[in-house]
């Protein structure tokens, strides 16, 4: 066996030390099938080039750099050249080794000599040589081989493909950064513009940039929710009738496997509507003004439910008939009693469910699920603990008019959150009618009802009982009555531009404010900018911040004044966004490095604003024509940086390389400062 695994080690050690790297594969082709003496035709020279691998075109202007792609022809008096070599759509690159601008190809490469044929026994051959490399290794690979075109009849033959016979020479050891030049996309065939160039992101530069946070922050507030509902009159006194029946029986696994049951049944719920949540269609869930007015009107209709106006319910044949199940006894029936606690619950449980499936949205695939499944641990632990340990049963307040008003404190706050449907809307289209003051306003009337309510200044129609006549107020109730009232005062400067950092995720921008005295001061010490801004009519930055809305513009204007390009891919739905912006952007460290560093550029993946049919373009990516400054911006960001996430921050270099690391959602100014700082220390040593 040692043997034998020596062997094996042998082999593998010559097959690694034997491996010769082939990253261009070249073929070439004439341009015309049928050719006769006296016509001019093309000799097409194509390569194939691996991923992250690029080759170096015929001609630029850097004598002492890297081997450039040559063509040799032997004379012959069968052919004559015409004119010289042609490099089909070549990138340009800044090469930082040989500190010159050289031109290249990614992908795919094309090269064309025109002959003109003078004799029936036409024969052309030569030899050619090349330098492709790749920066993830910092290899370099020079090659060469050979070409023939001997069997090419002049009288109706066919055009004739061929492989020509390279000759690799030792790998040459190379360190660079990064590759970011971009890759030409192809046209269409009804002749479309292609997209505009953009970075490339390389492998070695992408770090896991999941979204880990946010949907840990979305769990818990769906656990919240969860807790809610057991505070809600059709919950609540379900949990001693319930525990009691599991105790009484004395079984508890059974009582264990109710409370797995009601787990189940929520998350099969959102794994059901998962399919219906995915990256593309949460994008359009979450800016197309229907469905926002949609998820508006839910959101309302449950409010004013939980308010007390109607109630929502099933019908009672359908939980008659999962009851009848339940008594059947034994795994099943436990089943079928959960799937009873979920439907009688419904009237209540139904909102919170509907605004976390709503607001899951605008998140990923994970997020339906994730969130049913926090929603019902919440809602299913108590069960199964009280079954449990019976004797806490005792320690539960009994119930009354008190859980009429945890209700109507929620159905004010659905109202509130309801208006955030409506802003995103609005954002996306322009409409300008719900701008940040007026929504603030909203905010501050609907916590000023819930202080009064609390305080009993008035009742709502479920409201009844000894409980609802007593005046008197408990202590409970006059310490959130505070809370409530302190969220009051917090908001009011918000009237007159405050930022209102914690709640910037959920409010309209500041740039939708008519009356902001902080932008006055802010627009004081702005950075300067190359020309105006396209699309600054209705794009704005906050914090007095000049900047760009088009990528094209935004890096010329970056190379014009030699500095790095920040890269902004947002969105107005984008609630992380808005939330960096306020509470990131505004530090001071950040702010000037912004404004003093960087040009700026925010790039909005959900705008809906329709760009001249001239400037339309089919993706590479998903082949669908692209026809808003929206798609084309998400677009760019998923085809040249493998990413669909906002917030997503990217520094660039004057050659379209990344610099460092993209960013993603991240609330430590510390490192936003560190990042911001090692991004323009890399832009220092590759151009300055």
């Amino acid at each position: 066996m040692r043997l034998f695994a020596f062997g094996l080690i042998l082999i593998a050690n010559t097959l690694c030390t034997a491996q010769v790297l082939t990253p261009a594969k070249w073929n070439y082709s004439t341009s015309a099938q049928t050719v006769k003496v006296g016509d001019e035709i093309d000799l097409i020279f194509n390569a194939t080039i691996d991923n992250n691998w690029y080759l170096y075109s015929s001609e630029f202007n850097c004598e002492d750099g890297p081997i450039k792609t040559t063509f040799s022809f032997t004379p012959d008096a069968s052919y004559q050249l015409i004119g010289s070599l042609r490099a089909i759509n070549p990138i340009d690159k800044h090469d930082k080794i040989f500190e010159c601008d050289v031109k290249i190809f990614k992908k795919t490469a094309e090269f064309r000599q025109r002959v003109k044929v003078l004799s029936k026994n036409l024969k052309i051959v030569g030899e050619f040589e090349y330098q492709v490399c790749t920066e993830l290794t910092g290899q370099c690979v020079p090659g060469n081989g050979e070409f023939t075109f001997d069997k090419i009849e002049i009288s109706g033959s066919q055009k004739i493909e061929q492989r020509p016979t390279d000759s690799q020479a030792t790998v040459v050891s190379r360190q660079d950064t990064l590759p970011l030049s971009s890759v030409q996309q192809s046209q269409t065939t009804n002749q479309q513009p292609t997209a505009f160039n953009g970075p490339i992101l390389d492998p070695t530069l992408v770090k896991d940039q999941t979204q880990s946070q946010s949907l840990w922050g979305f769990m818990f507030v769906a656990f919240l929710a969860g807790l809610a509902a057991l505070i809600t009159p059709c919950v609540f006194p379900m949990i001693p009738m319930t525990v009691s029946f599991f105790t009484n029986r004395g079984n508890k696994f059974q009582a264990l496997m109710y409370g797995t049951s009601i787990i189940l049944i929520y998350s099969l719920i959102g794994a059901l509507l998962a399919p219906l949540m995915g990256p593309e269609t949460a994008n359009h869930l979450s800016t197309e003004w229907i469905p926002n007015l949609i998820f508006f009107v839910v959101f309302i209709v449950f409010g004013l439910s939980f308010l007390g106006l109607f109630e929502i319910t099933l019908p009672g044949s359908v939980i008659n008939k999962v009851d009848q199940q339940a008594e059947k006894g034994g795994l099943g029936g436990v089943f079928f009693m959960a799937f009873t606690l979920v439907l009688v619950s419904f009237s209540c449980t139904g909102p919170l469910v509907g605004s976390i499936l709503v607001s899951s949205a605008g998140g990923e695939f994970l997020k339906p699920i994730a969130g049913m499944f926090a929603f019902s641990a919440a809602f299913a632990i108590p069960f199964t603990l009280f079954a449990f340990f019976p004797g806490w049963l005792k320690s539960l307040p009994k119930s009354g008019g008190w859980l009429n008003t945890v209700k109507v404190v929620l159905g004010f706050l659905e109202i509130a959150l309801a208006f955030k449907f409506i802003s995103i809307a609005d954002q996306a289209f322009h409409w300008g009618i719900l701008d940040r003051e007026v929504n603030i306003a909203i905010w501050i009337v609907i916590a000023l009802l819930i202080g009064v309510y609390l305080m009993k200044g008035f009742r709502m129609p479920g409201d009844t009982g000894k409980d609802a006549e007593d005046k008197t107020v408990s202590v409970l109730r006059v310490s959130l009555a505070i809370v409530v009232f302190t969220f009051v005062v917090y908001l009011v400067p918000g009237m007159w531009g405050a930022p209102l950092k914690s709640l910037a995720g959920y409010l309209p921008p500041l740039s939708t404010h008519d009356f902001n005295v902080l932008a006055a001061q802010d627009k004081q010490n702005p950075n300067a900018i190359c020309d105006t801004p396209k699309y600054a009519d209705f794009l704005h930055f906050p914090h007095g911040i000049n900047g760009y809305f088009d990528y094209k513009q935004a890096m010329d204007c970056a190379r014009k004044q030699n500095k790095p390009l920040f890269i902004d891919f947002t969105g107005h739905g984008c609630t992380n966004c808005r939330e960096m912006e306020a509470r990131v952007w505004s530090d001071p460290q950040v702010l000037q490095r912004l404004k003093n560093d960087y040009v700026v550029v925010a790039l909005y993946v959900d705008d809906k604003t329709e760009l001249p049919e001239s400037e339309w373009y089919t993706s590479s990516y998903d082949k669908k024509v692209k026809k808003t400054i929206g798609k084309q911006n998400a677009d760019l960001q998923i085809s040249k940086l493998n990413n669909n996430a906002q917030p997503f921050y990217v520094l660039v270099g004057k050659d379209e390389r990344v610099l460092v690391s993209p960013k993603p959602y991240d609330l430590k100014v510390e490192n936003f400062v560190k990042f911001l700082a090692e991004g323009k220390k890399k832009y220092k040593e590759l151009y300055q």
